[in-house]
């Protein structure tokens, strides 16, 4: 089927559409929450949307080759509860508004691609999106033993890096390393303070600058390292992309337009 990702930059929302090329689907457009320009802000609290490092996303549908949609984030967690039901002003209706977009000016879209892996909570405001335009959620990330898909996402060449780290024993020399790089800290941690291997209890954020479904892939050309807090035993701290380009890709010829 005709799929939209949603895409929020990190490695789970890409090794997804993975996932769904490999299963025979067709990836035809990408969608993004990002924060309100007019906010000046890197990064939001949100419930169910990662934001940070949201800057890079603008180049996503050119490495691609596909359309991109993106709508700011206007809402807030009203509705906090597990099984959501629409609510004015929450953060979940800014999502059914981007796909309802989607949906208008592709109709033949039946399947949202979503890197959930283990949060009920982002998955049943998803399914809740889609259920109401008559679209699947395909998670097929969902509940897979973290261990494993960590390991499977090193071996696809997904080229993501950690762009943030609030967690015991990730510091912010860790910011700007791959996750090939990070395996063996990541298992080494894990072993010690029993943290998420994927980072699902938010020990970190991803930002992916390249994939096999990329026909051109991301470089940051400026950026800082923001410490947000500098806690001895786990502190928060994040990367601030200023400035990011595309690079042509040998193995691919160019993205179609």
């Amino acid at each position: 089927m005709k799929v939209v990702a949603l895409v929020s930059g990190g490695k789970d929302s890409c090794y997804n559409m993975l996932e769904c090329v490999r299963l025979g689907h067709e990836i035809v457009a990408l969608a993004n929450l990002h924060p309100p320009k007019e906010s000046g802000q890197d990064e939001m609290d949100s419930f169910t949307f990662q934001t940070v490092g949201h800057s890079v996303l603008e180049h996503y549908a050119a490495a691609m080759g596909v359309p991109m949609y993106r709508e700011a984030i206007q809402g807030t967690a009203v509705n906090q509860n597990l099984h959501y039901v629409p609510t004015e002003t929450d953060e979940t209706e800014d999502l059914y508004r981007l796909l309802r977009r989607v949906k208008e000016k592709l109709p033949d879209v039946q399947g949202v691609s979503v890197g959930a892996i283990l949060s009920n909570y982002q998955r049943t405001r998803v399914e809740n999106v889609c259920k109401r335009l008559g679209m699947y959620s395909l998670a097929f990330l969902w509940e897979r033993d973290q261990h494993q898909l960590y390991e499977e996402m090193v071996e696809s060449d997904i080229g993501a890096i950690f762009i943030k780290i609030a967690a015991m024993g990730l510091l912010p020399k860790h910011l700007g390393l791959s996750l090939a790089q990070m395996r063996n800290e990541m298992h080494r941690l894990g072993n010690l303070y029993e943290l998420n291997m994927c980072g699902e209890g938010g020990e970190y954020e991803t930002m992916t600058l390249d994939c096999p479904l990329f026909c051109k892939a991301i470089h940051i050309e400026d950026s800082t390292r923001v410490v947000h807090s500098d806690d001895a035993f786990a502190p928060v701290a994040y990367i601030q992309v200023a400035q990011a380009s595309l690079e042509e890709k040998s193995d691919f010829p160019g993205c179609e337009t």
